[in-house]
């Protein structure tokens, strides 16, 4: 492998740092080879962001909670024995590989949040729309918003490329109760193909209309059309 010199300077309490925990390795490895450690153990880094880490006031509380936990016989997914081991062991990485779904680093972006927010609210006023149409209207949209206006429903969010949009709106619909209208069945959020541009093409349009609906007021075939059609400039 091919390997080029670069030079570097730190800061004496930065090099101090180093020197320690260079003197903690078994081999005591020289200050450059235990910067290359320390840079692939960056890079490397299982979970991708800060490892777990309990306080020793949060160590107590936490084994605290486990002996009450077995002591009371408490049914509980999570493995009592295992926390504990981890804690008396200090082998807090376990903690990210056992119980993922709980220490992560993941934050939902605020600005994703707000982008699920102006799909559902758009498509919840494009379904209730379609659905107060007669014929003769759905017959007209169909016309309009050819092949867009024939079926209008909510498609969802891309499964497989999108995962971070489709769990902010199931988080919405099925733990925060909003946007009730996609909780049913016919309403999966996963619409198994990319949507992001689309639908933010569609939201463009959609935003001047959203603002004259008030009191209750319902969008036109017009207005719905328009909208609808707008995935075609994408």
């Amino acid at each position: 492998m091919a390997t080029e010199r670069f030079e570097m300077r730190i800061d004496s309490e930065l090099l101090a740092r180093l020197d320690n925990w260079r003197g903690e390795e078994e081999d005591t490895p020289s200050r450059s080879e235990a910067i290359r450690r320390l840079i692939e153990a960056g890079l490397a880094h299982d979970n991708k962001g800060k490892p777990v880490y309990l306080s020793d006031g949060e160590k107590l509380i936490t084994t605290m909670l486990a002996d009450v936990i077995k002591g009371l016989n408490i049914e509980t997914e999570t493995n009592i024995d295992l926390v504990k081991n981890v804690i008396y062991g200090g082998h807090y990485w376990a903690l990210g590989w056992e119980m993922p779904g709980l220490f992560h680093d993941h934050i939902d972006k605020r600005s994703r949040v707000s982008f699920v927010v102006n799909v559902l609210d758009m498509w919840d006023f494009l379904e209730e729309a379609f659905e107060k149409l007669g014929d003769d209207d759905k017959a007209r949209l169909a016309e309009a918003a050819d092949p867009f206006g024939k079926h209008v429903r909510f498609p969802g969010f891309d499964g497989n490329n999108e995962t971070e949009y489709m769990s902010i709106a199931r988080f919405l619909v099925d733990d925060l109760s909003r946007f009730s209208r996609f909780k049913d069945k016919k309403h999966d959020m996963n619409s198994h193909h990319p949507t992001l541009e689309t639908y933010g093409a569609m939201y463009r349009a959609f935003e001047p209309i959203r603002k004259t609906l008030v009191f209750g007021k319902a969008m036109s075939v017009e207005q719905m059309a328009e909208v609808l059609n707008a995935r075609r400039h994408v």
